[in-house]
């Protein structure tokens, strides 16, 4: 008659079956995000673009038309857009936004223009 493992023994087996089936439960999780955001990356950068542009061209418009310090011109973003940030250039007086890793714009203060945007390159 075969003797039954310790118990001990038996819960360090499951231990590590459950701990290899949890690498491949992340395993899948992140190919199947991959494989979302590359269906989907068309819209998530056209997002992005617009989100970066919008914030640029209204902290610029903040910041240099109504005299508002760039933090208290960070309040005036949309909700949803908190990953983008602000940072101003006194001597250029433009303001870029950027969404990180995927989009970035500059608006320029023109006198007689109010603020614009660079033109974008396809």
């Amino acid at each position: 008659m075969a003797k039954r493992p310790a118990k001990s023994q038996r819960s360090k087996s499951v231990a590590q079956a459950s701990g290899k089936r949890g690498w491949w439960v992340l395993f899948a999780v992140v190919a199947i995000l991959a494989v979302l955001a590359w269906f989907y990356r068309a819209p998530i950068f056209g997002y992005t673009q617009t989100a970066a542009a919008y914030s640029a061209r209204v902290a610029c418009s903040c910041h240099y038309v109504a005299g508002r310090s760039l933090d208290d011109c960070a309040k005036d973003k949309l909700s949803g857009m908190e990953l983008v940030t602000l940072k101003s250039n006194d001597d250029a007086k433009s303001v870029t936004a950027r969404f990180p890793l995927l989009a970035s714009d500059t608006a320029y203060y023109r006198e007689g223009y109010g603020c614009v945007l660079e033109r974008w390159e396809d």
